[in-house]
């Protein structure tokens, strides 16, 4: 797709939807910090509009250095999402089908919104009522695991490369029949073929680039981006320096060759963007946090349609939302 510069004119103004950051764990460690603009922070409420983004989906992850994972931490998190992030005149929660219809509809209207995924299944601690309450909460993504292993699955970096447990099937059949999504970004490679044969629902990986282009283990095979686009999943390209090049200086010209890869492989209306801000301690050059969305999507329209852009910034991300979220409980 891309061999020479598209002209373009004037500045872009779309609308983004990103699908994971990292700032509620920070939040977490830093009780004291503000949502509305602290510099601790990537992703802010003052850097969101800047930068348009109209869905940020934040993680609860839960840190290896906190000790063993406890219900109660993912609990925290929520608390910070619904008191710091979504509180009075903050971003709107997004959990059912019929407001990713609004949202699509409207993009610009109103607010922002702000959707909860859980980052690895470790802090549910095998309780099946545990993963019902933080529906009951407003989580819509699950990462089954975080590169490691735990009671439901084996992660990426698990030598074994096992897949899934008897209580992992469990919670997988449990998420298909709730409508909790499912998110394979940190999944061994066992556990995402078994997941492709287990699930129901179309899947994504929320944070993860293509391994042709760069063998890091967290980036996913052409096999792997084949299954997802197969299913009409989703697939978030991510702005870790190191899951893009081996290069000391990432510049944004680099993601694209991961666009380009996905694209030839048949997933133009698959790719979207998740940028991990605040789950890494190096940046792209010039794509450190959300307000540099509208320089990224002007570089992307000198190589691309408009069509593509908008499709990759939000309208990829959203039509999955409104064909897969679950609609809300007496509405038709």
């Amino acid at each position: 797709m891309i061999s020479e510069e598209r002209q373009h004119q004037g500045q872009s103004n779309f609308p983004v939807a990103d699908f994971h950051c990292d700032a509620l764990s920070k939040m977490a460690e830093e009780p004291a910090i503000r949502f509305e603009d602290d510099p601790r922070l990537d992703v802010t409420a003052e850097r969101l509009l800047a930068g348009g983004v109209r869905l940020q989906c934040f993680a609860i992850y839960l840190s290896e250095k906190w000790g063993k994972p406890r219900f109660e931490q993912v609990l925290s998190q929520i608390e910070k999402f619904r008191g710091k992030v979504a509180g009075k005149g903050g971003l709107r929660p997004l959990r059912w089908r019929e407001e990713a219809a609004e949202l699509a509809n409207r993009p610009s209207n109103g607010p922002g919104w702000g959707m909860l995924s859980l980052e690895g299944a470790d802090g549910l601690e095998g309780n099946l009522f545990y993963a019902e309450l933080i529906f009951e909460l407003g989580v819509r993504f699950l990462g089954l695991t975080w590169n490691y292993a735990n009671w439901a699955v084996d992660g990426v970096l698990e030598k074994r490369n096992a897949g899934f447990t008897e209580k992992g099937r469990e919670l997988v059949k449990w998420c298909n029949e709730t409508g909790m999504l499912l998110d394979v970004s940190h999944l061994s490679e066992s556990g995402f073929w078994e997941l492709a044969e287990l699930s129901k629902r179309p899947f994504i990986a929320s944070h993860s680039n293509a391994r042709s282009i760069f063998a890091h283990p967290r980036n996913l095979t052409d096999d792997q981006i084949r299954a997802i686009i197969g299913m009409d999943g989703r697939m978030g390209l991510t702005f870790v320096p190191y899951f893009v090049t081996d290069r000391k200086e990432v510049v944004p010209e680099d993601l694209l060759r991961h666009i380009e890869h996905v694209c030839e492989l048949g997933g133009e209306k698959h790719l979207m963007f998740g940028s991990d801000f605040d789950g890494i301690d190096s940046w792209i050059k010039g794509l450190g946090h959300p307000g540099h969305y509208p320089a990224f999507a002007e570089l992307l329209l000198r190589h691309y349609s408009e069509e593509s852009v908008k499709g990759w910034l939000y309208g990829n991300a959203v039509s999955y939302l409104t064909s897969n979220l679950p609609c809300e409980p007496g509405v038709k």
